[in-house]
């Protein structure tokens, strides 16, 4: 998938949660092991989103209709619930491991 961020185009292969997977996310994932995700509203929607039993921090992308970056936030573990400040349609997950170094940097 591919979304906009400060007038970068920015591309990364994620992992498309339905059903249960969109409860669990990342919650009992090893960082070396996780996979980014993505999670794919109809609506727009202001659901919040967690970190309990996610061990590792990771980055939370809040994306609108067209893919461009609303909000981005560093999850920690154990967190609580993270609400954006504006409706979105797509999260995307990004945990902070070896495997997603080069998109982490090309965003910050």
């Amino acid at each position: 998938m591919k979304f906009n961020f400060s007038h970068k185009n920015i591309g990364i292969d994620v992992k498309v949660c339905n059903g249960v997977e969109r409860f669990f996310g990342l919650m009992f994932t090893q960082r070396k092991k996780a996979k980014a995700l993505l999670f794919d509203f109809q609506k727009p929607t202001r659901l919040s989103i967690h970190s309990w039993f996610v061990f590792f921090s990771f980055f939370a992308i809040w994306l609108d209709d067209k893919n461009n970056v609303i909000q981005i936030k560093k999850i920690k573990p154990f967190g609580f619930p993270v609400c954006p400040k504006k409706p979105f349609y797509k999260i995307v997950e990004i945990p902070i491991n070896e495997e997603y170094e080069k998109v982490i940097g090309r965003i910050f």
